[in-house]
């Protein structure tokens, strides 16, 4: 972990999680420069290494989360976010904090349809995916996806921030 990612990560995952929250957007205007200067970073502080570095972080969310969005599980914002973090944090601690994110995102989902009473279809719809990819095989399921009006849009970026400082403190 390197010492110069901390301050501008909390800062841009605070602005994150508040925009997220309020309009369910994580815009380009932030994470798009954020992306670009943990690139330049890197490579000021550690030379070509550090370049490389930041671009396996980069590459390492895009492989993962890229398939949540491709599934429509995910936005691409939340996508572009977490590309950026591994930009400044690289793929070693980038492991942590997609493991801690997936811990906090849970927690977070679980409180999240408690309270808007759907725990039960939430869980209903778990099942429904997870026979889905048996049946008709990897592919967006046709109702439970965030194009489908109905569905509960949890704003992500405030697990994506938990599992990030997580990795910070513990990675």
């Amino acid at each position: 972990m390197s010492t110069s990612a901390w301050w501008p990560t909390v800062v841009v995952l605070v602005i994150a999680t508040i925009m997220d929250i309020r309009t369910h957007r994580i815009p380009n205007w932030l994470v798009l420069p954020f992306l670009a200067a943990g690139i330049v970073v890197s490579g000021a502080t550690s030379g070509i290494r550090g370049v490389w570095r930041s671009l396996e972080g980069v590459g390492l969310a895009v492989a993962i989360l890229g398939v949540l969005c491709y599934l429509r599980g995910l936005g691409l914002g939340d996508l572009k976010l977490f590309a950026a973090v591994g930009a400044w944090i690289g793929p070693g601690q980038l492991i942590y904090a997609l493991l801690a994110t997936a811990i906090a995102g849970g927690v977070l989902a679980l409180g999240y349809a408690l309270w808007h009473r759907s725990l039960g279809n939430s869980l209903d719809g778990v099942g429904d995916i997870i026979a889905g990819l048996g049946k008709s095989g990897f592919r967006p399921h046709p109702v439970l996806n965030l194009d489908h009006p109905a569905a509960h849009k949890m704003p992500y970026a405030l697990a994506i921030a938990i599992g990030t400082l997580f990795s910070f403190l513990h990675g």
